[in-house]
């Protein structure tokens, strides 16, 4: 796609991207005009434009913002309203920017009076109106009664799609702060998470009553977008999701370079099988690809795809940090931890006052056991602005990590105050609660996540640890299965899987989710050695070990099942992985794998073969050396050649486990024993 980019494409993208900065900060939809801004100034340069600027020659090829042709309202209706509006709509963004949502929407739409408490709005719950759409109606009415009492369906006055957008925006914030106002102290004795916005259905009918009549007067050609991003915004709070990903679609392809859209598309989709539906209705275009690389890296996809796309983009964006942070994610996705904290340190370096995604950065400072980095970023953070949630992780989790868990909880929860949506800070604080046994806590932190983003694994996976805890072995299975799917590449999801089965009794499930274990772990080994999209960092020579508490546990459970021969063979596995020597025994388990029924990824295989030919040395070659595991295995195996009469073989390894120093008594009854036997024969 880099390579199709002519001074033309990147000229029109500047257009577009200046466009959607200006029209974005003019609706107030700030996050979203931040990002249009930043991707400007990333853009790659442009020869002709980088020359003098007080050369008269140069005047006319510059474009300045008048003539910028997507800063002009095509439409000369809209054009017209808009004049005439002017005046107002300044009126009401200065309402909107000192945070005054009401009055803001005042200005345009009638005045009406804040409505009482939430908690006391209805006294009867079952007269309430529903805020989910109902199922079975039609598609012009995805809310109960929009078309009821006979009155108009359109509520709004004649007004500009600005200005209308404005005041309902402004309308839709003012009743998410009223219900905010409403919610209780987080995690608190009367917060059950399920405070609603019941405003929303008023606001749904308002704008479905607007697109009707647009349909009807055969105005849909010149709809901006913005009420289409609206409405879908409003129908995914009210969890009609399917009808709010066909609108934020149209919103798209109507106006796509307003990020914001793409991010609420985002929040839709729950799996790569959902992405692949939605790319192709999705317009062909720059700002579909930047969403295909962030949704890949939402849902870990760290493929070559991803890597190759994001590559393009970045010849185009060549000082983005929003596309080095999803290379970094990528990274932190594939346990490459150093090198995803090299692209971190590069963009805290460069843009010490970006507090972006920097909560994700302290994660991985975190598992790598950097207290004074962590310290330095918490530092930063704390000085740039203390009142942002990513900054209340930062500080969190430096506090976790000195085990000081109730320091934790507290900065955790303030993240929380701050933003009740903000995934991270429910993630995180489970983890505390689980470290200070407070399970029930840690369960419902994790199921707030699971509610914010189906998609983190982490939560999953605290789900199942906790129940696990309670000795609940189904709850926790079923959680560990929504983990793995989400991860079917990560050895800790399928290891948890298959201790849950063998817990429950089922042990034929349990040998196969411990031998997808066993490939998800040599497929992690290779990628992270392989700087998939060229990085370099901590990988250092493919790990060609499988992991030896894994094949331990296959091995006790062939014997638990009564197959001795099998469960020997796994014991050599994990005795051979004292030398890391296991090409043959790696294929030997893809070929168990293959026969068990498991679904083994064939990815895996493949990347395991080609690391082969790849590292031909002996001494690239990695072992675990002498660990416990290998010296259970040793005597387990020492005890079954005692049992088949192979003295020799017996002999051998029980001196071996003498030399170990680990399970030494045993090792000496057992030359006794063989010892006896040899006397006696």
């Amino acid at each position: 796609m880099a390579a199709q980019f002519t001074d033309e494409n990147i000229k029109e993208l500047k257009f577009r991207l200046e466009d959607a900065a200006i029209k974005c900060s003019e609706r107030c939809l700030y996050q979203s005009a931040k990002w249009a801004a930043e991707m400007l100034d990333s853009l790659v340069p442009i020869d002709q434009y980088e020359t003098d600027p007080d050369s008269p020659m140069d005047q006319p090829d510059a474009p300045p913002n008048a003539q910028n042709p997507y800063l002009r309202t095509q439409d000369s209706i809209e054009a017209a309203l808009e004049a005439q509006e002017s005046y107002k709509y300044l009126l009401a963004k200065s309402y909107f920017d000192t945070r005054e949502y009401d009055r803001c929407a005042a200005v345009f739409l009638p005045p009406t009076i804040s409505p009482i408490p939430l908690a006391t709005a209805s006294p009867n719950p079952k007269h309430r109106q529903p805020l989910t759409p109902q199922k079975g109606k039609s598609k012009a009415s995805p809310f109960a009664g929009v078309k009821d009492h006979g009155a108009t369906r359109n509520p709004y006055p004649r007004l500009s799609q600005k200005s209308l957008f404005l005041a309902l925006y402004a309308k839709y914030l003012a009743c998410e702060k009223r219900k905010d106002e409403e919610t209780e102290m987080v995690l608190g004795p009367a917060d059950g998470g399920s405070t609603v916005n019941r405003e929303l259905p008023d606001l749904a009918r308002g704008l479905e009553g607007w697109f009707t009549e647009r349909r009807e007067k055969g105005l849909e050609g010149r709809n901006q977008g913005w009420l289409e991003y609206l409405y879908g915004v409003i129908l995914l709070k009210g969890r009609n999701e399917d009808e709010a990903k066909k609108w934020l679609i149209r919103s798209v392809h109507l106006n796509p370079f307003h990020w914001g859209s793409w991010q609420e598309l985002n929040d839709l989709l729950a799996s790569t099988e959902d992405l692949k539906q939605v790319v192709d209705l999705l317009p062909q275009n720059i700002m579909t690809l930047i969403f295909h690389v962030y949704c890949s890296q939402e849902l870990y996809q760290a493929t070559d795809d991803t890597y190759q796309a994001l590559s393009e983009l970045e010849t185009i964006f060549p000082t983005s940090a929003f596309l080095k942070t999803q290379r970094a994610l990528l990274y932190y996705h594939s346990k490459d931890f150093e090198a995803a904290s090299h692209i971190f340190t590069d963009i805290l370096i460069t843009s010490p006052h970006r507090l972006d995604s920097l909560d994700h950065y302290s994660n991985i400072l975190y598992v790598m056991g950097e207290r004074p980095q962590l310290a330095f970023v918490a530092q930063v953070a704390t000085a740039t602005d203390k009142f942002r949630p990513e900054t209340c992780c930062v500080v969190g989790n430096y506090y976790s990590l000195k085990s000081e868990h109730e320091k934790a909880v507290m900065y955790f929860r303030r993240a929380l105050t701050l933003d009740r949506n903000f995934l991270s800070a429910w993630t995180l604080m489970g983890h505390e609660y689980i470290e200070m046994k407070n399970t029930h806590a840690a369960i419902e932190s994790y199921r707030r996540a699971v509610d914010v983003n189906r998609k983190d694994y982490r939560a999953w996976y605290g789900l199942g640890q906790a129940y696990e805890v309670l000795d609940m072995s189904f709850y926790a299975l079923f959680y560990y299965q929504r983990a793995a799917a989400l991860r079917p590449y990560d050895p800790k999801m399928w290891q948890a899987v298959g201790s849950c089965y063998a817990k429950m009794g089922r042990i034929e499930q349990s040998i196969k989710a411990l031998k997808r274990a066993l490939v998800a772990g040599s497929y992690y080994a290779e990628d992270s050695s392989s700087q998939v999209g060229g990085m370099g960092g901590g990988g250092g020579p493919a790990r060609k070990i499988l992991d030896p508490e894994t094949l331990h546990q296959i091995a006790t459970l062939y014997e638990r099942l009564g197959d001795e021969e099998e469960a020997a063979a796994y014991m050599e596995l994990t005795l051979q992985q004292e030398s890391g020597q296991v090409v043959q025994e790696e294929e030997e388990v893809s070929s168990d794998d293959d026969q068990s029924g498991t679904d083994v990824p064939s990815s895996s295989r493949r990347t395991r073969k080609s690391s082969r030919e790849a590292e031909d040395e002996e001494d690239t070659w990695h072992g675990t050396g002498v660990t416990a595991t290998t010296s259970k295995a040793r005597l387990w195996l020492a005890r079954w050649a005692l049992r088949g009469g192979d003295l020799d073989r017996a002999d051998q390894l029980a001196g071996e486990l003498c030399q170990d120093g680990v399970e030494v008594e045993e090792a000496k009854a057992l030359m006794r024993d063989v010892r006896a036997r040899r006397e006696g024969g």
